[in-house]
């Protein structure tokens, strides 16, 4: 029903365009959260936002209109199919590189630290867009056609039969660049349980020959007895064999606070990634039908729930990321303090309730 597609559609518009700016306006405002996975998030939540900002208005056009064509003219249908895919290979690209920079801060992460710096993500963002620049204009020149299918009643890509197919190729490098990001958190999921086995401690035994114990294995009370006047034997020598860590060594170590905090954001950035997948998953497998399956009649009610899928997954990033990321809860508290007395209220209301057996 054109009503019932409406006012999803103006919900997802609605939802999309307030989370993703407020999330925006987050990072942009705390210095908490001026780092690197927070610069490429804030490239992703703005790139949703002007996908439902430059998209979505006319797809409800269309739908109010009713008409079996596009009612604009071939020039503008042309310009948001090129959007449309412009901020479809975006996301894909970029949470793939998302994806390899989490490996590295978990697996290489005083490289990481180092090297991935606020010009690193500048130049990420620009390969980016760049190459979802070069996956979506060929089409332009109708190299793999865009016109306005009515079924979706949107500006996209034509997908016919594989014989007369050229779109088959894009729908591809999507598939793969998905895959390839999947495999990359599974590395990293192999590598993380194949260093949760802790390893039994190595004791090496202290050297004496007159009660004054030193050595890799001391632990410097034989040093503090003789000083304390306990001892009768020579000075100890000085412990060898342990080497003071400096200050800026301590500062590049990955100690277990940092990275508890690098699993939290490995998590959050999965399960966006899993549910772009989830979410474009069925009108991925409705092109693929049309490509390979000769006059395919996919069911009206599949077609529209799976397009309307994939316009859904242009506001839920900002949802997953206050759900699965406390640093970002906090901040949100801090700078809006309505939100602490409503957590406040509820956390009264849930111990009035224990206090009386509830």
């Amino acid at each position: 029903a054109p009503g019932l597609k409406l006012a999803t559609l103006g919900l997802i518009l609605c939802v999309s365009l307030a989370g993703n700016v407020l999330f925006a306006w987050l990072i942009l405002k705390d210095r908490q959260l001026h780092r690197a996975p927070y610069y490429l998030l804030l490239d992703l939540c703005l790139a949703d936002g002007l996908r439902s900002l430059a998209c979505f208005p006319f797809v409800m056009l269309s739908v109010r209109s009713g008409a079996g064509a596009w009612p604009h003219g071939p020039l503008s249908c042309k310009v948001l199919a090129f959007l449309a895919v412009l901020f479809c290979f975006h996301a894909a690209f970029l949470l793939f590189c998302v994806g390899v920079t989490r490996y590295m801060a978990i697996a290489h992460h005083r490289f990481y630290a180092k090297r991935l710096t606020g010009w690193t993500c500048l130049a990420v963002v620009c390969m980016v867009w760049t190459l979802s620049m070069a996956m979506a204009f060929p089409p332009v020149f109708d190299v793999g056609t865009y016109k306005f299918i009515r079924e979706e009643e949107q500006c996209i890509f034509e997908h016919r039969y594989v014989k007369a197919n050229d779109t088959l190729g894009f729908m591809l490098m999507l598939a793969a660049v998905i895959a390839a990001t999947h495999l990359v958190y599974g590395k990293l999921l192999f590598f993380i349980h194949g260093h949760r086995k802790m390893k039994p401690a190595q004791l090496v035994p202290a050297i004496s020959q007159n009660w004054t114990f030193h050595g890799p294995g001391a632990t410097g009370q034989a040093a503090a007895n003789w000083t304390a006047g306990f001892g009768r034997g020579p000075t100890p020598p000085t412990l060898v064999g342990i080497r003071q860590a400096t200050h800026s060594q301590i500062k590049r170590l990955l100690v277990l606070e940092e990275f508890k905090m690098e699993k939290r954001l490995c998590k959050m950035f999965y399960m966006i990634t899993l549910l772009f997948l989830l979410l474009w998953s069925p009108y991925i497998v409705a092109c693929y039908l049309r490509v390979f399956i000769k006059a395919s009649t996919i069911p009206q009610v599949y077609l529209t729930a799976s397009v309307w899928m994939t316009f859904a997954q242009a506001g839920v990033n900002p949802f997953l990321c206050f759900i699965f990321n406390k640093e970002l809860r906090v901040c949100l508290r801090a700078h809006f303090p309505c939100c602490q007395s409503i957590q406040s209220a509820q956390g009264t209301i849930l111990c009035d309730l224990k206090s009386f057996g509830m």
